[in-house]
């Protein structure tokens, strides 16, 4: 895997919509100070909270004083391609990271965290097994970018509150990090649950 350049700023956010209404996902952003969204989803509309949708997002931060990018075509975590998937339909982070849409959404990424205080935004509320951390974040980290994720409730989790949280619960000290020559890199859950992608690879 390519190990991206990285930039003077080395820190950067997460944040999922959930089912928030604008106000409040409005105030955690501005309660972090973020200047800069920067959308991973591959699919950028909620059919249930129709405000985060890509069109209504876009027009409604800059008011705010908060830029907006959507991404999504090169760092969601459902790719088009049936090379990027294994047979039970997960996505192969390892053959996503090392494609060449996904490098170039990196570099941008890189560039606009150099200039900008930055929240990725994904749908799910817990990161714990979104692509945005296991994923993007993993691979942020390898340049020595720190990822914190901004909670539902405000509280704002680092990479290591979530290790001691999932060591916890699993009754063992593992990261998802840190366990990638254990287990293979890959999404947690299948993306395509009734439909697994054609001439998919098994992994």
């Amino acid at each position: 895997m390519t190990v991206v350049d990285g930039s003077n700023n080395r820190r950067i956010f997460s944040i999922g919509h959930s089912n928030h209404s604008w106000e409040a996902f409005l105030d955690l952003l501005l309660d972090n100070s973020i200047t800069f969204v920067v959308d991973v989803r591959s699919s950028p509309y909620s059919r249930y909270t129709p405000h985060f949708n890509k069109g209504p997002l876009s027009q409604a931060l800059p008011p705010a004083g908060i830029g907006y990018l959507f991404l999504g075509d090169r760092l969601g975590g459902h790719p088009e391609g049936a090379e990027f998937y294994d047979l039970d339909g997960r996505v192969l982070y390892d053959r996503l990271a090392d494609s060449a849409a996904f490098q170039e959404g990196i570099a941008q990424l890189c560039r606009t965290i150099a200039v900008h205080r930055l929240a990725l935004l994904c749908g799910e509320e817990d990161p714990s097994h979104c692509h945005r951390r296991l994923l993007i974040a993993r691979v942020l980290s390898q340049s020595g970018i720190e990822t914190l994720h901004i909670r539902g409730d405000g509280q704002v989790q680092t990479e290591a509150e979530l290790m001691a949280l999932e060591a916890m619960s699993q009754h063992r000290q593992m990261s998802l990090f840190a366990s990638e020559d254990v287990r293979p890199w890959k999404s947690t859950q299948s993306v395509s649950p009734k439909k697994v992608p054609k001439n998919s690879l098994k992994s």
